[in-house]
């Protein structure tokens, strides 16, 4: 960025990674431009508010963002204390974004459509990295503009791009159709949304976090309403993953849950459907029927997709990219993060150079990093945009050094879907007076041994 210094450096997104990216920044002398589609600083996380994560405060706040809050008094909550995401964004984000350092740089509803280098597409390589960027931006004032940049940070998260319904990675037949059956990944049953669940039969698709939690939620629902139905499809042989270590679990809160979700299914509150592939969606005045690929078939009123999400690569066109072919992960970063191989504990801390793509200075980070992996943490966004920043401000050394400190059981969220975020240490939840509470429906195991199944095979 040496010949480009007199340019800001353009942040995606207002979420957690996106507001700290910008804090860093501003400690390295850079100026940030933060660009937030939604309405408001953590906009997705908005949307599930209600969700209770399983790691504490200590792990979700910034470091480079608490020295900037402190400086207008700010007062940290509880380092032990586990937030909902409500409490995230009111106790945190919200204070982040209205300190003036940020508020001046932050522009809502202001949606990145476009990222590329400032008179060049992608098949122009003369004088490229002397070349800033350029960031063209919808804004729901109708109005759109290009801003130029010297570099980009993509912070924008996968919340907008969950993955389908159907088998091999393709919306089922008639899903586009059905669109007004198939509610938000992580609907608020009980409460907000609960008129859209009470009483109606309710198919929930997917074997992860934010399925069990939504189901055990509409099971609690089902105690008022009476007349609700909960149905559960997965893919697989068995749901035996999703019911996790039990009492073998390393966390015992993870595997109560994974207990009280089997003990609903063997009940018949909850009623489940194994090996069930989704081929078709046919909507009618009677429900929406669901077809498996051999054949069966569950009448639904209405369907939450718990399917996990993807990143939207579509704004990144014009730029070059080096992904990971299996999860659309930086392609040094892809075989550290595999889900197939590891749980959120087990991905080694990573920075600017894992993260570095073919066209300098252009970052992503955050959730939308990793991909289709469901392993990411928050403190590990941190420090990448930590080592960002510095690689950004030419401090190569400071980039290089990455150095995390997380226990070796992370734990998957089922809050976030597809998200993680680590737990306290047992000793000193054990050992503290005011230690977090014991966390209840808010999370199960992704696995003893590996990052998806259950299974140690």
């Amino acid at each position: 960025m040496d010949s480009l210094t007199n340019l800001p450096v353009a942040v995606i997104g207002a979420g957690p990674i996106g507001l700290a990216a910008a804090a860093h920044l501003l400690e390295q002398g850079l100026e940030p431009v933060i660009f937030e589609a939604g309405p408001t600083a953590g906009a997705a996380i908005e949307q599930w508010r209600h969700i209770r994560l399983f790691s504490p405060w200590r792990y979700n706040i910034d470091a480079a963002a608490t020295r900037l809050l402190e400086s207008t008094g700010w007062e940290s909550p509880r380092p032990t204390a586990l937030p909902y995401g409500g409490e995230l964004i009111d106790q945190y984000l919200t204070p982040l974004a209205t300190t003036e350092p940020i508020a001046s740089r932050l522009h809502t509803g202001a949606r990145v459509v476009a990222v590329t280098r400032q008179g060049m597409d992608r098949t122009h390589t003369r004088n490229r990295e002397n070349t800033p960027f350029l960031v063209r931006v919808e804004h729901t004032t109708g109005q759109t503009s290009d801003h130029v940049v010297a570099g980009v940070i993509d912070a924008s998260g996968t919340w907008s791009t969950r993955n389908p319904l159907g088998v091999s990675g393709l919306p089922a037949i008639g899903e586009d159709a059905a669109t007004s059956r198939v509610s938000s990944p992580l609907p608020d049953v009980k409460d907000r949304d609960r008129a859209a669940f009470a009483g109606r039969r309710v198919l929930v698709v997917g074997a992860g976090h934010s399925a069990a939690n939504t189901l055990i939620s509409l099971s609690e629902l089902a105690k008022d309403e009476p007349n609700t139905r909960i149905l559960w499809v997965v893919r697989g042989p068995s749901a035996a993953k999703v019911y996790g270590g039990g009492d073998l679990d390393g966390l015992p809160a993870r595997g109560q849950l994974g207990s009280r979700l089997r003990r609903l299914v063997e009940s018949g509150a909850i009623e489940l459907h194994t090996g069930f592939s989704i081929k078709a969606l046919h909507d009618g005045t009677n429900g929406v029927t669901v077809e498996s690929v051999d054949g069966r078939t569950v009448l639904a009123d209405v369907i939450v997709p718990c399917t996990g999400f993807r990143p939207d690569l579509g704004i990144l066109q014009e730029l070059r990219l080096d992904l990971d072919p299996a999860v659309d992960a930086p392609r040094e970063l892809g075989p550290l993060i595999d889900p197939e191989f590891h749980s959120c504990g087990t991905v080694a801390p990573h920075g600017a150079k894992l993260l570095a793509h073919p066209d300098q200075d252009f970052y992503i980070v955050g959730m939308k990093s990793y991909g289709r992996a469901p392993t990411f943490l928050l403190a590990t966004g941190y420090e990448q945009v930590r080592s960002v920043a510095a690689a950004l401000a030419g401090d190569r050394e400071a980039a290089d050094t990455v150095h995390l400190e997380l226990p070796e059981t992370g734990v998957c969220s089922s809050d976030a879907g597809t998200s993680c975020d680590a737990p306290a240490p047992a000793a000193e939840r054990e050992s503290s007076c005011c230690g977090a509470p014991e966390p209840v429906l808010i999370g199960i195991p992704t696995g003893l041994a590996h990052g998806r199944s259950a299974d140690n095979n």
